[in-house]
């Protein structure tokens, strides 16, 4: 009777044990859904300050943040195809326009959370030197190194400097186009161009590079970083609020210590 006894009190702590751990395990399921995953996809271009906002914003909320860096261009193209995208940050507002357009963006969540230069750089010993984009001597360079303006803000802006003073059609036979700012800055750190044309920030993020000089910005459009959530993303709220986050005083501090102005 004695071992009957205990063989039924074992069973019920045996039962009991494995309810509680069914019950911690659903709970464990529980808290990992309640923390929101948003996928970003941004230009190029703030690859390193994003990186440093994430771990910070990481620490501070609920959220999983996954980065997809890339041009503007080929980034919207994969929106515009139904890539699982919850933000979209670009380096222009028109990227950001056309998605307007085709309703793929959120339009009350549309905000402007930072800005940049164009500069023009070399190798860290090249002994070439320029006062302004006009003092470019196109005859004595091989290759020139911009991302391509059909997909590339920061393509865009450097022909648009360019055409601003009259040199972009003899340039034009010395232009090496890259797939992205950040395939430029290698171009030149490489020593593959001679010169390049790439964002204040990237410039800043290289021990490679020299800048020779900066683009007057009326030479080319505002450069203005646009961010939307998404009308496909599942995590509207969460998305909302890392938005809001871009743009508050620890988010900014980031970006401007990675070389990005203010609007």
């Amino acid at each position: 009777m004695n071992r009957l006894i205990a063989l039924l009190l074992g069973m019920t702590v045996f039962m009991t044990g494995c309810g509680n751990g069914e019950e911690n395990g659903a709970r464990q399921d529980q808290e990992m859904d309640d923390s929101a995953s948003l996928t970003i996809s941004a230009a190029a271009s703030m690859t390193d300050a994003l990186d440093e906002v994430q771990e910070l914003y990481e620490e501070t909320h609920d959220t999983v943040l996954t980065f997809n860096f890339a041009g503007s261009g080929k980034l919207a193209q994969q929106i515009q195809q139904g890539a699982p995208v919850d933000v979209f940050i670009s380096a222009n507002q028109e990227w950001m326009d056309r998605l307007e357009e085709e309703e793929l963006v959120a339009v009350d969540t549309r905000t402007d959370v930072t800005g940049n230069s164009i500069v023009l750089i070399a190798g860290k010993d090249s002994d070439l030197a320029y006062d302004s984009i006009s003092d470019i001597k196109v005859g004595k360079l091989d290759q020139i190194a911009i991302g391509n303006p059909e997909s590339v803000p920061a393509g865009k802006y450097a022909k648009q400097s360019l055409q601003a003073v009259d040199i972009w059609d003899s340039a034009e036979k010395a232009v090496v186009l890259a797939k992205d700012v950040r395939q430029v800055l290698t171009y030149v750190e490489t020593g593959n161009a001679e010169i390049g044309f790439v964002y204040h920030s990237d410039a800043l993020s290289s021990d490679k590079v020299q800048v020779l000089t900066k683009a007057e910005m009326e030479t080319h459009d505002p450069i203005i970083y646009p961010a939307a959530v998404t009308t496909d993303s599942e995590q509207q709220e969460a998305a909302g609020e890392f938005i809001e986050f871009l743009q508050g005083e620890e988010a900014q501090a980031i970006f401007e210590k990675y070389g990005f102005e203010k609007n």
